[in-house]
């Protein structure tokens, strides 16, 4: 059992007889979910199953509270004052789906996104390119973590119909100063939508105050539940959206022949909703608050700086984005020269139940530009330690003296490989095959295809 309070409400953090605690630092991609969450979710199989906005009785009366006090509860919590500008998703891919196939694009418009967004905010405007003509503007982002607003100026001088930008980046953490975007672009006439996956998990997120005009999240990266998200606007900025789906909650009459949408937000929730994952959101963010992101940034910080500090010294381990960790304090990404970064993954899995990402984290576009296959995330939250950092540094120092070193190859994140080959897939790194094996004994073989199937997702 761990010693920290906080740790010990999440129970996939608890270790059982022959199952000790694993160490979970993949939270960039999901994070855990405290028991509060999980009770308030079971709360609504077991007390008040029913569904809002339909039946008079008990059941659907009380889910129908919750549900509108999810929604107040999240418009609090992202700073903005309406809380009919906070619209329930899927996830903050359905979000930027409904932003970017919501309006009314004419061909020739402009969109301009960075060079290092999520698949979720770049393929739906090359599709919007090819359906519709919209005309894709992508901003330039120093590998360093810096921002050049000079840049951002050049671009919009182009004509830009919407500024499409991550807030915090899952590729190497660094974060963009939002208030200033959305004030350069506003001067220029442009809308601004952010993804802030990455950011409000970490950090107190006031809309109002940077004057977003969408903003887009997922609940499974904040302690919630899967399956739930969030878009937050403005009645007014909602309104120029058409909804994807429409029926059910989303009419507020119809005949055979015509019919009349309710006003935002409810016009874009269509059919029978996720009422526990609303209300499991709702706990998540009473959770976030009750810790407080001051603490929250403290812990991850401390677990960062160890690992950055102790692994700064091996030549071979490069790290991506900014060299400081307090401007990546959510996550570090690196590469391991000489290993493929499924091996480095499969290594810390087997041998120190070390939990990390490998990949391209659905931004292959940036990998492709470079030529590298990919590399290694570590992303921190609330319920890490130092313990957790000591295991990390352990996996790949063990990894580093089973692996011979190799000339510089394409998992460097500074040296550039040759194209690959049509037909051929991704690049693997130079000396990779079989770095997994030549761990220590692992406790179980790893399945046919497991690398190769983190590839696939991004």
């Amino acid at each position: 059992m761990t010693s920290d309070p906080l740790r010990a409400q999440f129970p996939a953090l608890v270790s059982r007889p022959g199952h000790p605690a694993p160490v979970y630092l993949d939270s960039a991609c999901m994070s855990l979910v405290p028991r509060p969450v999980l009770r308030a979710m079971e709360e609504y199989y077991t007390e008040y199953p029913g569904c809002a906005g339909r039946s008079l009785h008990r059941f659907a009366q009380e889910v129908g509270r919750r549900y509108e006090e999810s929604r107040a509860a999240f418009a609090r919590f992202l700073g903005r004052g309406d809380p009919n500008g906070v619209v329930f998703v899927r996830n903050a891919t359905e979000a930027l789906n409904l932003v970017a196939q919501g309006l009314d694009w004419k061909s020739g418009e402009r969109v301009l996104i960075s060079d290092r967004e999520h698949n979720s905010n770049l393929i739906v405007w090359q599709r919007l390119a090819a359906e519709r003509g919209v005309r894709i503007e992508v901003l330039e982002l120093p590998d360093d973590g810096a921002f050049d607003g000079d840049a951002l100026d050049s671009a919009l001088a182009k004509g830009v119909r919407l500024v499409s930008l991550f807030h915090t980046s899952n590729l190497d953490g660094r974060t963009l100063p939002v208030r200033e975007i959305t004030e350069r672009a506003h001067y220029r006439g442009a809308r601004v939508l952010f993804d802030g996956c990455q950011a409000v998990p970490h950090e107190r997120v006031d809309l109002d105050r940077i004057g977003a005009d969408y903003y887009a999240l997922s609940a499974h990266k904040m302690l919630g539940p899967t399956g739930f998200g969030v878009l937050a606007g403005t009645p007014e900025t909602l309104a120029e959206l058409r909804p994807l789906l429409v029926g059910g909650e989303t009419v507020e009459w119809s005949t055979l022949t015509e019919h009349r949408l309710r006003p935002p937000p409810h016009r874009f929730e269509a059919g029978l909703q996720n009422y526990a994952g609303a209300i499991g959101a709702h706990a998540a963010i009473d959770f976030l608050e009750h810790v407080g992101f001051d603490e929250v940034g403290r812990r991850q910080r401390a677990v960062n700086d160890r690992i950055s500090s102790a692994l700064s010294g091996e030549k071979r381990v490069h790290p991506i984005g900014p060299t400081d960790p307090a401007r990546r304090p959510s996550l570090f990404a690196f590469t391991v020269d000489g290993v493929d970064p499924h091996d480095v993954a499969i290594f810390l899995d087997e041998g120190y139940r070390v939990m990390v990402r490998s990949g391209m984290h659905c931004v292959h576009s940036f990998y492709a530009r470079r030529g590298i296959p990919g590399n290694v995330r570590a992303s921190f939250y609330l319920y890490n330690d130092r313990s957790d950092a000591d295991a990390l540094v352990r996996g790949v120092t063990e990894l580093l003296d089973r692996v011979p070193g190799a000339p510089l190859s394409g998992t460097s994140a500074g040296t550039v490989v040759s194209s690959p080959r049509p037909g051929r897939g991704p690049p693997r790194a130079v000396g990779s095959t079989g770095a997994a094996a030549r761990s220590a004994p692992p406790r179980r073989r790893a399945a046919r295809g497991r690398a190769a199937s983190a590839a696939g997702s991004g």
